[in-house]
């Protein structure tokens, strides 16, 4: 059915924390309008990987048609612009929102409203999209619908009287969802002329057909045939296919205003399209592009090396295939002196670094060593020039520096009241600023923090759990740089430094994790034949040092009585053995170590 009536489209999104039950009643909709029927229906349809089945979380957007018979006899088009709902995935999250004209608002009816949901409230809220709530699991006997619906005014801001209660699970109030959004959704609006403006909001990559963009159409119409243009990268193309999603691809003949669908057309690379960027027609292109495009920036950096130096090849590949499917991840090759050769790998955020090393590890089967997360400081030097480092090798000469800025997040922290006082001590511990404290209800707080996003990358999200058993949550936003006081703290094995090792910290913190790491290392590298300094050092200063003792021989064994000074003698020969052995003797540093001390340094 080709639909040329606009005012029959509604475009929408749903927004929830994890675990609310976004997957779920996406699923239920499609049963509903009979996109897919029953008998193909399994859980979390839109999740196809494996990972966002066993995690529960949603990590690549899918987007699907569903054609609706409305209580008013009539047939709606009803596109469901699917989000990840993870924080690190905030830009693709905004560029879904800015294809749609309203957002179904999930909250759990026993847990309320959480940190991401409130996050990406805000999104909808920025770009003017009309937000239906949907309070589920009002099935469930811990259920507290009226308590959630103040929630929602009194946090979010947005009324909730007339908010669709349902249980995905069960099926109930699933029809009445379906009839909020033709109701209360606004069908796209009238465009201002004919000139062809699409936006695109994802891509994957189809080993057959090359990289297949998901678009919005604002303005004209995009067929197979038709000469585009995409307005970032200034490339062109000629349209092999469009279509719909429902939700298995389905060919069409073109795509017209309101509509949302796919676009094929011999694309190589995934690179070649940026998310966000705006197609429009060769021959009329649109005089300027579609608000709020730009470049997603890598916020974490970590370095991948093969456990096996033979798979370098392999992780090669992986990662070429891996960037094929997303275009945030950013590599390029380095080499270190303990790992060999590798790649230092830029992400979106913890998250989306953890999903990298899982899927190399289970879809192409390499074993890979990682090094401790860092972020990108701003080295400023006494030349007047302002340097970007996010790895401890590229560290300037100390003598050089003038000053280092350092990122800092905002975070919205939502935890009940009676873990008040350990999530102070935990924002203490991580160097972070309490902006305000506000109380949602008669048993939970929303704290605003400022925080270093190096204090935030590897363990807070755990620290948080543990501290509020289970029931905190948070999510962060990128703030601005600010100075702090960054050094390079390098870790030396019988005085020769191991870059591996070395990393980037806060002044205040350089003793502590320099100690954990010296601990950990005469624990883990086997006893030589000569005492071995483990030495944490800031400059030409040591702030921490164990030693690994020698493995001895008893020379005197074979001494039974007799004088003293016959076996001072041997002692002394076996003194001066070992003197001359530390000169020429190697310390060779275990794989295991490696493991063992990166561990540490996330901890």
């Amino acid at each position: 059915m080709v639909f040329k009536d606009r005012n029959k489209i509604r475009n929408f999104s749903i927004i929830a924390h994890i675990d609310h039950g976004k997957s779920t009643i996406a699923d239920r909709l499609l049963e509903q309008t009979h996109t897919i029927e029953k008998r193909e229906m399994q859980e979390q349809v839109l999740d196809d990987m494996d990972l966002e089945r066993e995690r529960g979380i949603t990590i690549k957007a899918h987007p699907v048609t569903m054609n609706y018979k409305a209580e008013d006899g009539e047939i709606y088009r009803i596109n469901l612009i699917d989000t990840p709902g993870h924080v690190d995935f905030t830009y693709e999250v905004s560029r879904s929102l800015s294809a749609c004209e309203g957002a179904l608002l999930v909250v759990d009816a026993v847990q309320g409203v959480q940190a991401q949901s409130l996050a990406n409230v805000h999104l909808a809220i920025e770009r003017n999209l009309e937000i239906v709530p949907v309070i589920n699991k009002i099935d469930l006997p811990a259920a507290d619908v009226e308590d959630v619906k103040k929630q929602i005014e009194d946090v979010i801001g947005i009324p909730a009287a007339d908010a669709v209660t349902c249980s995905a699970k069960t099926g109930i109030g699933i029809e009445n969802i379906l009839e909020h959004i033709i109701t209360l959704v606004p069908p796209p609006k009238e465009p201002e002329d004919d000139i062809l403006r699409a936006l695109v909001f994802d891509s994957h990559y189809d080993s057959y057909r090359g990289v297949m963009m998901y678009i919005r159409v604002f303005s004209g119409v995009i067929q197979k045939g038709s000469q585009i243009k995409l307005m970032a990268t200034n490339r062109q193309y000629e349209v092999l296919e469009v279509g719909i999603f429902s939700p298995k691809e389905i060919a069409v003949e073109d795509l017209g205003p309101g509509e949302v669908g796919y676009v094929v057309a011999s694309i190589k690379a995934s690179t070649d399209v940026k998310i966000g960027d705006t197609i429009t027609s060769q021959k009329y292109p649109a005089a300027e592009a579609l608000p709020g495009f730009k470049l997603i920036r890598p916020v974490v950096f970590a370095g991948i090396y093969p456990v096996d130096a033979t798979d370098f090849e392999s992780l090669r590949d992986a990662l070429d295939k891996l960037k094929l499917n997303d275009s945030a991840l950013h590599v390029e090759q380095e080499s270190s002196t303990a790992l060999g050769f590798g790649f230092r790998c830029g992400f979106l955020g913890l998250l989306h670094l953890e999903i990298i090393f899982e899927r190399i590890h289970r879809e192409f089967d390499i074993d890979i060593i990682t090094t401790s997360p860092s972020v990108i400081y701003k080295f400023h030097l006494g030349n007047g020039e302002t340097i970007e480092v996010d790895n401890p090798a590229h560290y300037p000469d100390p003598a050089n520096i003038n000053s280092v800025d350092e990122p800092w997040v905002k975070s919205h922290i939502i935890v009940p009241q009676d873990y008040l006082g350990a999530l102070m001590s935990l924002g203490m511990e991580k160097r972070g600023l309490c902006i305000k404290t506000e109380t949602m209800d008669a048993k939970r707080l929303l704290l605003t923090y400022r925080l270093p996003l190096n204090e935030i990358i590897t363990d807070f999200n755990d620290k948080l759990k543990s501290c509020t058993r289970g029931y905190g949550s948070f999510d962060y936003e990128i703030d601005t740089y600010e100075k702090g006081d960054i050094v390079k703290l390098e870790i030396r094995v019988n005085e020769e430094p191991v870059d591996a090792f070395s990393c980037l910290v806060h002044r205040t913190k350089a003793e502590a994790k320099g100690r954990a790491i010296c601990q950990k290392l005469v624990e883990v590298i086997p006893m030589q034949l000569f005492k071995v300094p483990v030495q944490a050092a800031i400059g030409g200063k040591i702030v921490a040092r164990e030693t690994i003792r020698a493995m001895t021989k008893n020379v005197t064994a074979k001494c039974y009585g007799g004088d003293i000074s016959r076996k001072r003698k041997l002692w002394e020969k076996q003194k001066k053995g070992k003197k001359r052995m530390k000169e020429i003797g190697k310390v060779n540093i275990p794989q295991s170590a490696f493991m063992e001390v990166l561990k540490v340094q996330s901890e």
